[in-house]
């Protein structure tokens, strides 16, 4: 979907469609006043103070008629300089515009603003020449917004709205927004019972819900099986640490503004960890080690909490608790290249299994001269980008490169994935550390029976389970694969008085499934078409002649194709399908 803010000719139309949304409202509302009116990546918005009066969904229309009036006149849209004093007194009865004024710079002499017929606006600009340019625009919705975002003031009006060249271009945006809309992991996520949220637990706190949390297990079954037969040893470690730990790693120096408050406790001060790699270099210092142990692999299911800001936070995408599909590889230097190329086997083995197909590499380097967030080791640094290069390019993986997205301690590859709708997102990740193993003081006995230092390979490869369940439930617009769906098998009998003992059976016999028995004394095209919406994979219709035969009757999701086969036949085609992973 196109970002209208970093069009500039797009970014122009909009904002002017501001202009004109708010003129629109003067002439409907007299008395409103006007906060402001940005460009955002979704089109522009306006927000108004309408005194007691509430927008409902019947002004809509009206405002929109209101604006297509002004567009249709063609007034001039005409930029004025005026001085600061000059700009107090113009719009001394719109205290919104006055706090604008009033916190400029007394050396801003020159202040802009924009008038377009009987409507003047305060902005900095540009704008399309003529109100006639903006022919082609909707108002999608509108919503409450604290002036100044600060929920001690009062509450304004917001109403969202877009704005393209063209009717073709603007019906093409529409029907992405409604994609968009059918796709959105939230309500795809709530109409299925997967997730909820609450005030009382907080912004960013999801509640992973009984559907929600059979998807969740699945996933950590799926990639812990894989991770087994790949040598990784799991462990469970704290969701919080000490303060200490983290001065110790340098994320405290580097990265405290993502973490939540530090809290004492006793004698010590602990904070809710926001990752996981601490914990996990005391585990490897636990015992001593020799070059012939490694590598080790060290994997965690791993809770994890960061501070996102509240209007960051987006259902399970961006999250302030969060689980981590997360390790850690000690490894020795010469370990690196065969190692990296096992974690990017591991992520494109994964990327297969889900149909994943639309993603590209990213090296993410050090900007050498940002000294305080990175680590000052002009040789560490080099060494390090200079390997991933080295595997990347021997690999034959297309990647492009991207200064100043590595963490404070080492570059990393990321795998970015263009999602159904939305922009591109971050799912799998693989770090190269030589700093940290120095900062926790890590080592390994050589063949020659010194002491040496490991190299650790941070790598994620769904990222959060989170972030990648949302991911996948917006890619399927929740009609999960049979393997991944909490409900894989709902059976209806067309009459429970004749058909529910065998239906019984069916059900007894598919106990290695999650399966499902409507006995409610519903319609059939009732208890079908819910089964539908709830996009349960595989639905069964027992009826007479399937009773008679021994049989049952099946119809997948999305298809309107009914097909009997004899229940040992069911049972193969459930097994092939979720051992496929189709």
């Amino acid at each position: 979907m196109i970002n209208i803010k970093e069009d500039e000719r797009l970014s122009v139309l909009n904002h002017s469609c501001a202009h004109l949304l708010a003129q629109a409202v003067k002439h409907l509302y007299p008395e409103a006043k006007f906060w402001v009116g940005p460009v955002i990546s979704e089109g522009f918005y306006y927000d108004i103070d309408l005194g007691d009066y509430k927008i409902t969904d019947e002004d809509i229309p009206k405002i929109e008629h209101e604006m297509k009036k002004i567009a249709k006149d063609g007034k001039r849209i005409v930029r004025h300089e005026i001085s600061k004093s000059e700009a107090l007194e113009m719009f001394k009865d719109d205290p919104y515009k006055i706090d604008l004024i009033e916190r400029m710079d007394e050396d801003e002499t020159v202040i802009s603003c924009y008038t377009q017929g009987d409507f003047t606006d305060l902005c900095r600009g540009p704008h399309v020449e003529t109100v006639k340019e903006l022919k082609h625009f909707k108002l999608l919705k509108f919503s409450g917004a604290y002036f100044k975002g600060d929920s001690n003031n009062k509450m304004l009006q917001r109403i969202y709205g877009v704005c393209f060249e063209t009717e073709e271009d603007l019906n093409a945006y529409l029907k992405e927004l409604e994609e968009a809309q059918e796709r959105d992991h939230r309500k795809i996520g709530k109409n299925l019972g997967i997730f909820t949220s609450h005030d009382l637990v907080g912004k960013g706190m999801p509640l992973w819900l009984p559907n929600g949390a059979i998807i969740r297990k699945e996933l950590e079954n799926y990639i812990y099986a894989k991770e087994q037969k790949l040598g990784y040893k799991h462990v469970y470690t704290p969701c919080v640490g000490t303060v200490d730990l983290y001065k110790t790693s340098g994320h405290w120096d580097h990265y405290k503004e993502n973490m939540f408050p530090s809290m004492k406790v006793d004698e010590e001060e602990f904070v809710l960890r926001p990752m996981n790699c601490p914990h996990h270099m005391l585990v490897y210092a636990n015992e001593l080690h020799s070059y012939r142990d490694l590598p080790i692999r060290i994997g965690e299911f791993a809770t994890d909490f960061r501070y996102e800001a509240s209007g960051a936070v987006k259902g399970l995408e961006r999250v302030r608790c969060m689980c981590q599909n997360d390790a850690h590889l000690f490894v020795r230097p010469d370990q690196i290249g065969e190692e990296f190329k096992k974690v990017v086997e591991l992520i494109l083995d994964v990327y297969h299994d889900f149909g994943i197909k639309n993603y590209k590499f990213r090296l993410s380097l050090r900007d050498s001269e940002d000294k305080e967030k990175y680590f000052d080791d002009d040789k560490m640094w080099n060494d390090a980008e200079a390997k991933l290069r080295e595997v990347l390019n021997d690999l034959g993986i297309p990647y492009y490169e991207a200064i100043g997205e590595a963490a404070f301690y080492g570059p990393k590859l990321d795998v970015e994935v263009k999602p159904a709708v939305g922009p591109e997102v971050t799912l799998s990740t693989c770090q190269l550390d030589f700093l940290l193993p120095r900062r926790f003081e890590l080592s390994y006995i050589d063949s020659e029976g010194k002491s040496q230092i490991p190299v650790v390979l941070h790598r994620a490869i769904f990222g959060t389970f989170d972030r990648f369940t949302a991911f996948i439930l917006e890619e399927t617009k929740g009609a999960l694969p049979l393997w991944l769906s909490p409900v894989q098998v709902n059976i209806i009998p067309v009459n429970n008085n004749y058909h529910l003992e065998y239906c019984e059976k069916i059900k007894d016999s598919l106990e290695n499934y999650r399966v499902e028995l409507d006995k409610r004394e519903e319609k059939l095209s009732y208890k079908m078409r819910e089964s539908v919406i709830r996009k349960i994979p595989v639905t069964l219709i027992i009826g007479q002649k399937e009773v008679d035969d021994n049989t049952v009757s099946y119809r997948m999701y999305g298809s309107e194709e009914t097909k009997t086969v004899s229940l040992s036949d069911f049972q193969k085609l459930l097994e092939d399908k979720i051992k496929n992973k189709n």
